[in-house]
């Protein structure tokens, strides 16, 4: 395998979590009494651009089908971000009646939703029909397509250029890395912005996020490796913010190589950053490995405890990272008889690989159990102050990344090892 960006073979393995299937496949009842479809899930590390990558498997239409069960406005916390992001930028860019603005992986409307409110023109792109469905419910202009080189030199040549181009969370889950950025440099206008959410591979590394890995997710990120993918397509990085969200983000604004803007000394400061946490040093990832298996293993020898001492257990959010720390851990429900999930488009399925039934939050109320496990722990918060009535039982929450973390509804913090 050659890495999907420089070409050079791939030679450093940086994370092997075995065979999984897809993260977001759920499964309906039927699907449980056919074949399961699993791909390898091991992540390279190029030691020539420092791309972290999956193996080459999974096809972009096998994980993204019609039915793909994500929806961005399931969560209060990110309708919130993407508010807050867009008067921001709204501001920053002047952008007005007479701008563009293209969001790529627009999903439901979660975030276009609120230039339409604003009377600021906007395209969404997005391939999933059910969220591209939900997208044009709400007044947004949607186009059904995986973004490229080909459709943003089609919506160039039908003098659609965009004075803002949007990818949040998107970045890491196309195939074609190099295909994609160059579309982002054909759809923007001579002096539009780019900005590029993504989790940021400092953070994954330094918090044992390994549960993010998955088929989906292409690519993992650092500033150091995009400044090189965008210089090779004639764009540049000029600023970056770095964010909480997905456990800790990146926010990257970028031009093209002419533009006159000035890059911030936030650039050269996060790339000093990046170098001092060994971001290119292979020894950096060969040691995660054991640093995986260690959350792994605690939880496992949690939830085997709690069953032993006739402790119920249940687990929140039906998340992709989810599904990567149950299929590593090899949890079934026996050990995790069900998870609740406020998605109608998850309730009722299973989740893929654990085969855990999804059920609705209000079946915490009705079951009462003694520990709720948080799978998306990066919105814990949220989750706890959303169903802080389990403390009305006794209840305590549980989370398993970065550490087994166990606390109760009143007291936040007691750490079981």
């Amino acid at each position: 395998m050659k890495c999907r960006h420089c070409h050079e073979p791939l030679q450093h393995v940086f994370l092997d979590l075995g065979f999984a299937p897809p993260s977001n496949a759920y499964l309906s009842a039927a699907d449980l009494l056919a074949p399961e479809l699993y791909f390898p899930l091991k992540l390279f590390v190029c030691h020539r651009c420092w791309l972290v990558q999956t193996e080459d498997y999974a096809q972009a239409d096998e994980l993204f089908r019609a039915d793909y069960a994500y929806f961005s406005s399931i969560s209060q916390s990110w309708l919130e971000h993407a508010a807050r992001y867009v008067r921001m930028i709204s501001a920053r860019l002047a952008l007005g009646k007479d701008s563009l603005v293209m969001e790529v992986a627009a999903n439901d409307g979660y975030l276009l939703k609120n230039f339409v409110g604003a009377g600021i023109p906007c395209l969404g792109i997005e391939p999933t029909a059910g969220t591209a469905d939900a997208a044009e419910s709400l007044g947004i202009p949607t186009l059904r397509e995986f973004f490229g080189t080909r459709l943003a030199q089609y919506l160039a040549a039908q003098g659609k250029r965009a004075d803002l181009i949007i990818g949040n969370n998107v970045y890491a889950h196309v195939p074609d890395i190099n295909d994609f950025t160059a579309g982002l440099k054909a759809a923007l206008k001579d002096s539009g912005t780019i900005t590029l959410e993504f989790p940021h591979l400092m953070r994954l590394l330094e918090n044992t996020q390994f549960d993010t890995v998955y088929h989906e997710h292409f690519s993992y990120l650092s500033l150091y490796t995009v400044s090189r993918i965008f210089a090779e397509a004639g764009l540049r990085v000029w600023d970056v913010e770095e964010l909480p969200t997905h456990g800790g983000s990146l926010r990257i604004y970028g031009c093209h190589a002419e533009d006159e803007r000035n890059t911030t000394a936030a650039v050269a400061n996060l790339l000093e950053e990046e170098d001092q946490a060994g971001l290119r040093d292979p020894e950096t990832y060969r040691a995660f490995q054991p640093r995986a298996d260690r959350v792994k293993d605690d939880l496992l020898a949690f939830l085997i405890a709690q069953k032993r001492a006739g402790k119920s257990v249940a687990a929140y959010g039906a998340a992709a990272k989810g599904n990567t720390l149950l299929n590593y851990a090899g949890i079934k429900p026996d050990l995790l008889p069900y998870v609740c999930d406020a998605a109608p488009s998850k309730q009722g399925k299973f989740l893929p690989g654990s085969h855990v039934p999804i059920l609705p939050p209000a079946v915490l109320k009705e079951r009462r159990p003694d520990i709720v496990l948080i799978l998306p722990w990066n919105i814990a918060d949220e989750v706890k102050g959303q169903h802080g009535y389990i403390r009305d039982w006794g209840g305590e929450f549980a989370v398993a990344v970065p550490k087994l973390v166990v606390s109760s509804a009143t007291h936040e913090g007691d750490e079981q090892s």
